[in-house]
């Protein structure tokens, strides 16, 4: 609340009328006194408290915001009670000039404004009855400083639209950023995920051939077939830097539909690991999202990764479904037809990334051992 006044009191010295507000203020309320009829004393003690208090007021405004409201109430409500007295319109002039400021003042709560004026208004009905003064012309001036109070509230109703415009600007320009962090934050683990997919599906096949090429030479001595799993294992790495490279410069570009994309996953993963794959499409395909699509195939290339990694040489199974609802993916790999070595056991973040990336397409992710002794993998994004 303080900060929204400190702003406020700054708009209103910024504004293009406000020193000439303030300077014919002054020059009006001081010809008023100067020209004034003769009066009781204790009127003109009153004509001058008033202006030294509007005068206070233009000096501790800046800085004391309750006493300089304080300043400005006390001017207004002196001429009102020399209304009556008065034997011109200086009062009146007085208490109207007074007022209108009030009411542009927009750091002054516009209960405050109204009740400031409609209390000098009672004033100035009481002291014009009080003094003998017909109630027509009181109540004419009361209506007066009502009046004076309604065009003095229509540029303060302006001004605090246009603080709140800027604000409002202020706070969207805010938002935008963080919007903008945000999304940057998120780009970048999007990033990170399809990385290690890439990289954990290639340096996964990697291992794999590798292996096989140790157990060609140490336990059978074929240095042929050895020679041949070399020469595969260097094309997987050239293929996986290309694809990394790829993975980052296509993030927002437009994917393969997905049953040809997963068709092709299981081609890679057949040729790569010498496995019997089986792909089954139920439903009748149609057009999703890039972001599903994305999610989907990370997930399909980091199981079959992880199918590789766990259980090498074992068939697997993979199974998109068309549903009404959403995608369907099962991916279940029947158990190792061979023990795994230690080397295959190898953290990461693979479950983790599979669940953050579907959790970002609305997706879940289940992982289940099967009663035979493999492991399944379903996910599934409403789409």
């Amino acid at each position: 609340m303080a900060g929204l006044v400190a702003r406020l009191r700054l708009a209103e010295r910024l504004a293009p009328g406000w020193l000439v507000v303030q300077v014919l203020g002054t020059l009006v309320l001081i010809a008023t006194v100067g020209t004034a009829k003769p009066t009781p004393m204790w009127v003109w003690l009153l004509y001058v408290s008033s202006l030294a208090c509007w005068l206070l007021w233009l000096v501790v405004d800046s800085w004391l915001p309750r006493t300089s409201l304080l300043l400005l109430v006390a001017a207004s409500a002196l001429p009102a009670l020399a209304v009556g007295a008065s034997t011109d319109s200086t009062a009146l002039i007085m208490l109207c000039v007074v007022l209108g400021r009030l009411a542009t003042l927009s750091t002054v709560s516009a209960a405050v404004i109204v009740a400031v004026t409609f209390l000098n208004a009672v004033v100035v009905v009481a002291s014009s009855l009080a003094f003998g003064g017909s109630a027509s012309l009181a109540f004419g001036s009361a209506v007066a400083c009502v009046f004076v109070m309604l065009v003095g509230m229509h540029p303060r109703h302006y001004e605090l639209q246009a603080v709140r415009s800027r604000e409002l600007l202020e706070q969207t320009r805010l938002a935008q950023q963080e919007h903008a962090r945000a999304a940057a934050l998120d780009e970048r683990a999007r990033i990170a995920r399809e990385l290690h997919d890439v990289l954990a599906h290639s340096l996964g096949a990697l291992g794999v051939q590798l292996e096989v090429a140790e157990v060609l030479l140490t336990d059978k001595g074929d240095v042929a077939g050895a020679v041949e799993r070399v020469r595969r294992s260097r094309r997987l790495a050239a293929e996986g830097l290309a694809e990394a490279r790829r993975a980052v410069a296509a993030l927002r570009a437009d994917v393969a539909p997905l049953a040809e994309a997963v068709a092709e996953l299981a081609e890679q993963h057949r040729t790569n690991h010498a496995v019997d794959i089986d792909v089954i499409t139920e439903g009748e395909p149609r057009f999703i999202s890039s972001a599903a699509t994305v999610a989907l195939l990370g997930t399909v290339r980091e199981a079959l990764t992880n199918a590789a990694k766990h259980a090498p040489g074992a068939s697997v199974t993979l199974a998109l479904s068309y549903q009404v609802t959403g995608i369907r993916v099962d991916v279940r790999n029947a158990p190792p037809n061979r023990v795994v070595v230690a080397g295959d056991e190898v953290g990461g973040f693979g479950l983790t990334g599979m669940r953050e990336r579907v959790a970002l397409v609305g997706g879940t992710l289940a992982t289940t051992p099967t009663d035979d002794g493999g492991w399944l993998v379903t996910v599934e994004v409403p789409e």
